[in-house]
């Protein structure tokens, strides 16, 4: 019996190779990222707002993510018209590159 499970073994790691290639060729070969949907979804993701719980309390994070979910604004617009913080430290609380950054 060990021939054949070594020759079904060889066999399917020979099959296992040609479909990963057949992967790489055909798919991930002529992947590009539309880098403008990506921002423009990332810009209108409601969890953003956690960056401005410390500063306006959960309660109005809350309302701002339920009013930016429910009209399609990005969240910072919202933000703007239902707070008193500047765009500019808005632009700072909610820059996505610094919230996902690591210490």
């Amino acid at each position: 019996m060990l021939p054949l499970i070594a020759y079904n073994l060889l066999q399917s790691q020979e099959l296992l190779a040609n479909a990963a290639m057949a992967l790489a060729d055909k798919a991930i070969a002529g992947f590009s990222v539309n880098e403008r949907h990506i921002q423009d979804a990332l810009i209108r993701n409601p969890i953003l707002v956690t960056a401005l719980n410390p500063v306006i309390g959960y309660e109005k994070a809350a309302e701002i993510a339920k009013a930016a979910y429910t009209t399609g604004q990005p969240v910072i617009d919202v933000a703007a018209e239902m707070t008193e913080l500047s765009r500019d430290e808005l632009e700072k609380l909610l820059d996505p590159a610094v919230l996902a950054a690591h210490d």
